[in-house]
């Protein structure tokens, strides 16, 4: 049997284990789809910031190449 949580209404304790669990489902779905959408929004940014790395890197590799050449012509 799980004991209600003072000040609490949706939350109960688990007199075995100690846990605390939500009973309310919306709010765990609406938790869910929360995490998701941070989740894509994380991979978003950590897409663009791995774009950016390979940009700078082939940057560097043209002005290493440009330098190079200019460099040869001499």
């Amino acid at each position: 049997m799980m004991h209600k949580v003072k000040d609490h209404a949706d939350l109960r304790r688990d007199p075995r284990t100690g846990a605390i669990m939500n009973m309310n489902s919306l709010d765990h779905e609406k938790y869910v789809a929360r995490r998701e959408v941070n989740d894509k929004e994380h991979q978003k940014v950590q897409t663009i910031e791995d774009e950016v790395a390979n940009m700078k890197d082939d940057i560097n590799e043209i002005k290493s190449l440009l330098k190079e050449l200019i460099n040869g012509s001499k």
